[in-house]
């Protein structure tokens, strides 16, 4: 990822306030995680649906950014299949395809488990 970009990725403050940190980066590749406490439970002392799309959308921006040019998404869409178990979430990004303006990114989200407990797709558009 070059510099410019880097900068813009690890300066988003909302992914530093909710805790989520990034563990690899690559072209069109990322993995991030989420250290789950108090503050991502819903009323029903589950992950809030919010944390988790925002750790998927995060991971996203990292891996469709890391080309080198500054990626915006412009549609998500997110599937929650079960309940998130334990303290840790990672999502994984993943170019699915990439043209001159727009790409597409598909985004697992595993639990401490490893059990898959969403999916998230993404279409970015490329500014660059």
């Amino acid at each position: 990822m070059n510099k410019e970009i880097d900068k813009y990725v690890k300066n988003d403050r909302f992914a530093e306030y909710t805790g989520i940190k990034l563990i690899k980066v690559d072209k069109g590749y990322a993995l991030a995680r989420l250290e789950i406490t108090d503050k991502h439970l819903n009323g029903v002392n589950i992950v809030q649906g919010g944390a988790i799309f925002t750790l998927a959308d995060y991971a996203f921006a990292a891996a469709s950014n890391s080309k080198g040019a500054v990626t915006l998404g412009i549609n998500a869409n997110i599937s929650y299949f079960k309940p998130a178990q334990g303290k840790l979430l990672i999502a994984e990004a993943r170019e699915i395809s990439s043209s001159r303006k727009l790409c597409n990114y598909k985004v697992d989200i595993y639990d401490e488990s490893n059990d898959l407990i969403a999916g998230f797709n993404a279409t970015g558009y490329i500014k660059g």
